[in-house]
């Protein structure tokens, strides 16, 4: 069965104009979703293990991204960086001066003998 001219649908351009703004739209609302929601409470996706004392495996999973992390006041002589994240080791409770050490993501580092221990890290970003 065939339709008259006169009753044929709107015209194809108009339809395809519509779909693309919406879909514009979209993909205008999603990048600003993501952009605001994207500096909210950052973590480090994976875990970090340390030793604290002979017989003690401590693990945080994701932890923040942001700011100082202390360790036991003992320190850790032993850290294991399973996260996607490369983090930085201090020989001070408070994140500062130079005597630091380098852990890349998915790698692990150990105390040299006699050397004095971790007490802080915090995550390169």
């Amino acid at each position: 069965m065939s339709v008259p001219a006169s009753q044929s649908p709107a015209p194809t351009s108009r339809r395809r104009r519509r779909h693309r703004t919406r879909i514009a739209a979209g993909a205008v609302l999603l990048t600003l979703a993501a952009t605001a929601c994207s500096s909210l409470g950052r973590t480090a996706i994976g875990t970090i293990s340390y030793t604290a004392g002979p017989d003690r495996v401590v693990t945080f999973t994701s932890p923040k991204v942001r700011g100082c992390h202390r360790l036991p006041p003992a320190g850790t002589t032993a850290i294991s960086n399973n996260t996607l994240v490369d983090m930085v080791m201090y020989r001070t409770p408070d994140c500062t001066g130079k005597d630091t050490t380098y852990v890349g993501s998915r790698l692990a580092n150990n105390v040299a003998a006699k050397a004095a221990p971790w007490r802080s890290y915090s995550f390169v970003h």
